[in-house]
């Protein structure tokens, strides 16, 4: 029982993670970033694919070893949307990672990125989705622990 404990404050551990990480990048993304920022956001991001990475791995292992069984998570139509939203923003998250990437050699320079007007609105419309979705995921995950199917 302790063990499932253990599983389920990682697991719940890595979704706040994600949470705070994406609302830190929305708060701390502009059209005119520091060096400093950039730096942040930079290392921020790369926590937030290793948090992804977790939620996942956790997860599944609870799944098959610690929670309800894998039949009660495959015959539930939440489940699926949960797995849906996550893999949507995930594939969301590749934009503003790759573009936080090419700033490395800037960064390496000791020089703040430039953001063109078209990258700041396309990061920041993801970044505002991805935390939209990330509340999506939270409101299936509470459906699907409670046995809802729609």
């Amino acid at each position: 029982m302790a063990i499932s404990a253990i599983f389920a404050f990682l697991h719940f551990s890595a979704v706040f993670g994600i949470f705070a990480i994406v609302f830190f990048e929305r708060l701390t993304f502009s059209k005119a970033l520091s060096f400093i920022e950039a730096k942040r956001i930079q290392v921020c991001d790369r926590w937030y694919g290793l948090c992804a990475v977790f939620v996942l791995m956790v997860g599944f292992l609870r799944i098959a070893y610690f929670e309800k069984g894998l039949t009660f998570y495959t015959t539930n139509t939440f489940f699926y949307a949960k797995i849906t939203l996550f893999i949507i923003i995930g594939l969301l998250s590749t934009y503003p990672t790759v573009r936080f990437i090419k700033w490395s050699p800037a960064l390496r320079q000791g020089i703040a990125p430039t953001v063109s007007a078209k990258a700041y609105k396309i990061i920041s419309l993801i970044l505002r989705t991805q935390l939209i979705l990330l509340f999506a995921i939270v409101l299936c995950a509470s459906f699907m622990a409670r046995g809802v199917h729609f």
